[in-house]
């Protein structure tokens, strides 16, 4: 394909609307134009490596067992509101109405209508297991759409969802589509790591995020430095059992102390002059049933996915300033334990708190040698913190390790959630009707391409991996007037695509430092130069991308020299993009 003939717009500039390395960059290659706030066009190089996504995710599913089948964007209200989702998904969910005033909404995930698929055409055992997936288009109205391809409103996704008859056939299930992705995304040249994460709106039993492994990512992936422990933040566990031992001190008097305007942590433990960890926060909660209160250690956060799972809420959220001068008799920041009515959850961090400081429910004051078991008592002692870099690993001795990561893909085991709301069932071998056991699994198709590039860039532009590129490799003459130059860049060319291969020729009658410039930034693999070496000493030069090496090669060995080298990529040689 000719450069002159291809819709590349590339921007010499930072887009100042861009956030993210893979935002500018997509941006800056022409790969991308926005439409609309997280809504984006995507232009021919885009595509290309988009599609590229698209064939490795449908090669692999398809190699699953898989069945493809494609389900509309357009899903009526009727179908939500038997999950019971139509309500308790929220406002990104993006509804609206025919001319008929009947509602219906733009799908952000297809649970509803793969279920009622197979509810209708799936009678009996014999028709299980059966595992379904589309590559389609997703809306979901975000609130704050940022980051390009990453948190967009509109975007592609793969998402599948497995049918079983028991729970053997569901784990089986779960377990063949983990190992799908990690193909899926071990071919898409990503380096990756599956950790534990919640369910969220989407429901079910467990689930794994797969996350790609880059500095800028905005998740946090907590690993163990011994095993192979992984989660992610919301996920990662606080065994019981790793808390220090109980403090030998004994307790003391409880003690009432003026702290007049000192609310926060800091300022309370500033004037008291104690360390953050002999204070315990009281955060109160507004739950589906009431007021909570949650205490945690003065330098522990409270985990409000934990602390919701745990106490059963649907909704939960802080507490405005009202209620909780309702409920504790003092305003913000002098809530505590002792005394308060309601229910109280406690971390198991302030099991082994000796003579701790707390809110005293009053104006302007605090108590300290605050004792639990003599002072107060807890409904509930669990994990319910947010793991910190350094803590003790949940599985073994090993300690917890921070790094960064984008989620490119979610893997749920739904259980009979939406089998039993819409009564998908099958009679089993003594014709007894049972509820369908599913699974869903999905995975961000432009996230996993921009994930790609926020992993693989430098200052200079992109890398794509050679499994992604919109091209493998790029000819550039350095002058297309000097017949000799264009005329064997042209029969390389020729002969490249004869071959199969996928190549752009840089035709443009451009400056040499332009068509390098743009070479780097749309991160083309292999880099094929004629200039003036050729004409000089008769030999073309060969460069990777990401390599600063540059290897003269003869023309008439170019051709077998190029092919040698992506066929050393596709089986996976030395090379770090290998």
């Amino acid at each position: 394909m000719r450069y002159s003939k291809v819709l590349i717009p590339t921007l010499r500039e930072e887009p100042a609307e861009a956030e993210v390395v893979s935002h500018k960059l997509m941006l800056r290659a022409g790969m991308i134009r926005k439409l609309a706030a997280g809504v984006y066009n995507y232009l021919p190089l885009g595509l290309r490596v988009i599609r590229k996504v698209e064939q490795i995710i449908r090669e692999e599913m398809d190699r699953s067992g898989a069945l493809e089948v494609l389900m509309p964007w357009v899903q009526p209200a009727e179908l939500w509101e038997e999950s019971g989702r139509w309500e308790d998904y929220g406002k990104e969910l993006l509804r609206f109405q025919d001319r008929h005033e009947r509602w219906f909404c733009l799908g952000p995930t297809h649970e509803e209508v793969i279920t009622d698929i197979v509810r209708k055409d799936v009678r009996s055992y014999r028709q299980l297991p059966l595992n379904l997936y589309q590559i389609q288009t997703k809306f979901r109205d975000e609130i704050r759409p940022r980051f390009g391809l990453m948190r967009g409103r509109e975007f592609g996704m793969k998402d599948a969802y497995s049918f079983d008859a028991d729970e053997q056939g569901a784990e089986e299930s779960y377990r063949v589509m983990f190992d799908t992705y990690c193909r899926i995304f071990a071919r898409c040249g990503l380096k990756f790591r599956a950790v534990e994460a919640e369910t969220g709106p989407i429901g079910g039993s467990f689930s794994h995020e797969f996350m790609v492994l880059a500095e800028t990512g905005e998740d946090i992936v907590v690993s163990c430095d011994s095993c192979d422990y992984a989660a992610n933040l919301e996920k990662a566990e606080i065994e019981r059992s790793k808390t220090p031992n109980k403090e030998k001190a004994k307790p003391k008097p409880l003690e009432l102390v003026s702290t007049p305007g000192m609310k926060t942590v800091e300022e309370v433990c500033g004037f008291l002059k104690v360390k953050p960890q002999s204070l315990v926060k009281t955060l109160i909660y507004q739950g589906d049933s009431g007021p909570i209160a949650a205490l945690v250690r003065g330098d522990h956060e409270i985990n409000e996915t934990k602390l919701r799972r745990l106490v059963g809420c649907e909704r939960l959220e802080l507490a405005s300033e009202e209620v909780i001068e309702q409920v504790s008799g003092a305003p913000l920041g002098f809530a505590g334990p002792v005394g308060l009515k309601m229910r109280l959850i406690a971390d198991q961090g302030i099991e082994d708190m000796v003579n701790f400081v707390t809110g005293a429910n009053k104006a302007d004051a605090h108590l300290v040698n605050v004792n639990l078991g003599r002072d107060f008592q807890v409904e509930e002692l669990s994990d319910v913190r947010v793991a910190r870099e350094g803590d003790p690993c949940p599985r073994c001795e090993g300690k917890l390790l921070f790094n960064r990561g984008i989620e490119v893909g979610h893997v749920f085991k739904l259980g009979t959630k939406y089998s039993k709301a819409l009564k998908a069932t099958y009679l089993d071998e003594q014709g007894t009707e049972r509820l369908i056991i599913m699974g869903c699994y999905g995975i961000g198709v432009g996230r996993t391409a921009a994930a790609a590039i926020e992993q693989h860039h430098d200052d200079k532009g992109i890398i794509f991996p050679p499994a992604l590129a919109p091209f493998q490799v790029l000819i550039l003459p350095v002058n297309v007037k000097e017949e000799r130059l264009s005329g064997v860049a042209e029969n390389i060319h020729h002969s490249l695509e004869e071959r199969g291969i996928e190549v752009l020729l840089d035709d443009r009658d451009e400056r040499p430092g332009v068509k390098f410039k743009d070479a780097d930034l749309i991160g083309i693999p292999l880099r094929v130069t004629l200039g003036n070496r050729f004409i000089k000493e008769g030999v073309i030069e060969l460069k990777w991308r990401w390599s600063e090496e540059i290897d003269l090669v003869r023309e008439e060995d170019m051709v077998d020299e190029v092919l040698k080298r992506l066929k050393s990529i596709k089986e996976g040689g030395d090379d770090e993009h290998s």
